[in-house]
């Protein structure tokens, strides 16, 4: 299996010409210092500089000393080290190439600074100086080049991962700062015009010659997004690179083979595979990305590597396609999809894009992530915490109903719940369940209101009262199951007038239903919580956001059901609706 690589060098032939460049810059200083030093407009630049100190003022003080400041080594230093950590850090896929470019370009420009100045001698203006003026020539000016270097190209990153049309008042905001401190440095007296205008040179050179070796080719988001659009008669699933992100149990050898003729059935030749870990969920998959963008992935293994993997690619674009190869493939059932693994991908693969939401959630001492299918705060979070591997691999999503027995007992904790913003609400619950789909194992509808399509989230609380309570609890599941229960609300409203933030009780108040589009949950005693049946650290605090249609998923196409493409009057890239969720049948 090829490991994933760093920002590709193979293009950096144009960083030889970074020789060339310190030549010029050298042979510029030499000019200005030399033979053009007695002729006009250099003769004339000491005028300048006592036109500009005659015009001093505490206004223009205050104003200059800012910019220079932005631009003083200490700053240089430490907004480069501050952003390139950002741009490895917060993005959801970290920006190695983008974050190479700024650092080269800061560190190359002020080497070419440094030795340009060790070979051209040019005294300060013979004017008052408002600054301590450094032990280096006057040219070219190393505060101007070190902030086209550093505001021009964050300027340039800006241009090309930004979205929407305010990216260029951004990037345009960014690149005035070089110019102001050109003005602030001739105005404090610490350089002639001509000073300015190299060290603007030497940092426009530095950005042309790094960018050129590291950005060429790298499409802008806006533009990548126009031309990934697929026309009337593209089928963007053949024509690029395939993912496969594998978990090695769940799906192994033999039936990655099968998955594998599948794939080239469909017209997929360029296809890597990646195995899963214990520690990485999803492989080298945010890895991967970084270096190609496929036009598919397909997650083979359970609702764990599924929340690892849409985690990745939520709101990327890129579309994902599912294989069931795990314990409870809770979101393969909801939406629809045959439990067969080999069925399950050839019948997605002829069939159409949707975009379904995800759910996204923090909490303490819980790095922010995304969910697929439920978030669980105590009973159901217990339950799949202590349910046995060994009887999972053996009994599959029955060992959590053994598993389920030793925590009837549990007592409920206090909280409070707060719906969109609204009040907090004060309540006893043994479990709080916030689902993005609403069906459990063997057809139990939980949140029957529940649709992946939806922009919501559904909210249910759980405290049965004594045995009765957990009767009359699994009494109206049941009836609900077999399709005889009250018919769930639809859309953002309740029944009988009651909405979202009002809530609604069923089977005499042990279950209690929101729906919302955030949720914030906090406990009086830390509990056990749960992502999509993986247990996460106990806590006392969770915040659950909608993020609607972030992520595309292929699903098999509704018999007789048009192509996404074909829906009359809808455009070519829209995702197809999302087929009628399955449910028990009355």
């Amino acid at each position: 299996m090829k490991r994933s690589r760093g920002p590709s060098l193979r293009g950096a032939w144009p960083l030889l010409l970074l020789p060339a460049q310190a030549a010029l810059m050298v042979g510029l200083g030499r000019l200005v210092t030399g033979p053009a030093a007695r002729r006009s407009p250099l003769a004339d630049e000491g005028s300048a500089g006592r036109d500009l100190v005659e015009r001093r003022g505490q206004v223009g003080n205050g104003v200059s000393e800012f910019f220079s400041l932005l631009a003083s080594t200490q700053v240089v230093i430490g907004v480069t080290l501050v952003c390139v950590v950002g741009l490895l850090v917060l993005p959801r896929l970290p920006l190695r190439t983008e974050a190479l470019f700024l650092g080269a370009s800061v560190a190359v420009q002020s080497a070419v600074f440094l030795f340009v100045t060790a070979l051209v001698d040019r005294p300060r203006p013979d004017v008052p100086h408002l600054d301590v003026a450094p032990p280096t020539s006057s040219f070219p000016s190393g505060h101007t080049g070190a902030s086209v270097a550093l505001y021009g190209g964050l300027a340039v990153i800006a241009v090309l991962r930004m979205r929407g049309s305010w990216r260029h008042a951004v990037a345009g905001a960014l690149l005035l700062v070089p110019a102001a401190v050109a003005l602030a440095r001739m105005y404090r007296g610490m350089h002639y015009p001509s000073d300015v205008v190299g060290g603007l040179l030497n940092g426009a050179a530095t950005l042309l010659i790094v960018g050129f070796a590291l950005l060429h080719g790298r499409e802008s988001l806006p533009e990548r997004a126009r031309a990934q659009r697929p026309g009337p008669a593209a089928d963007p699933r053949t024509e690029g690179p395939v993912i496969v992100v594998r978990h090695p149990h769940g799906c192994p050898d033999e039936l990655a083979d099968r998955l594998g003729a599948v794939l080239r059935g469909h017209g997929h030749r360029n296809v890597r595979w990646i195995l899963t870990s214990a520690e990485r969920a999803c492989g080298s998959l945010a890895e991967d990305l970084t270096a190609v963008r496929p036009a598919l992935v397909v997650v083979c293994g359970g609702d764990g590597t599924l929340r690892a993997c849409a985690d990745v690619l939520a709101g990327s674009g890129i579309p994902l396609a599912l294989v069931p190869c795990g314990t409870g493939n809770l979101l393969a059932r909801n939406l629809g999809l045959p439990m067969d693994p080999v069925a399950a991908l050839d019948e997605s693969l002829a069939g159409d894009s949707h975009g379904i939401d995800v759910g996204r959630v923090r909490g303490d001492g819980l790095a922010p992530t995304r969910f697929t299918v439920m978030a669980g705060v105590g009973f159901d979070a217990a339950m799949v915490r202590d349910a046995s591997p060994r009887l999972k691999s053996r009994m599959g999503w029955a060992a959590y109903v053994l598993s389920a027995v030793r925590h009837l007992n549990d007592p409920g904790v206090r909280l409070t719940v707060r719906i969109d913003g609204g009040r907090r609400r004060r309540r006893r619950a043994r479990m709080v369940v916030i689902g993005n789909v609403g069906t459990l194992q063997g057809g139990l509808p939980l949140l029957p209101a529940a649709r992946p399509d939806s922009g919501r989230l559904e909210v249910v609380l759980f405290d049965p009262q004594g045995a009765a309570g957990w009767f009359t609890a699994a009494g109206h599941l049941a009836w609900r199951l077999l399709g005889r229960g009250v018919p769930a609300p639809t859309g953002a409203g309740g029944v009988n007038g009651t909405g979202p933030q009002t809530g609604r009780s069923e089977a005499g108040g042990a279950l209690e239903y929101f729906s919302a589009t955030r949720i914030d949950i906090r406990c009086a005693a830390p509990q056990p919580r749960e992502l999509d049946g993986d247990a996460v650290r106990d806590g006392v605090r969770l915040t659950v956001e909608v993020e609607p249609g972030a992520l595309r998923v292929y699903l098999p196409r509704v018999p007789g059901a048009p192509a996404a493409a074909e829906e009359a009057g809808a455009p070519a890239d829209r995702a197809a609706p999302l087929p009628a969720a399955p449910g028990p049948t009355p």
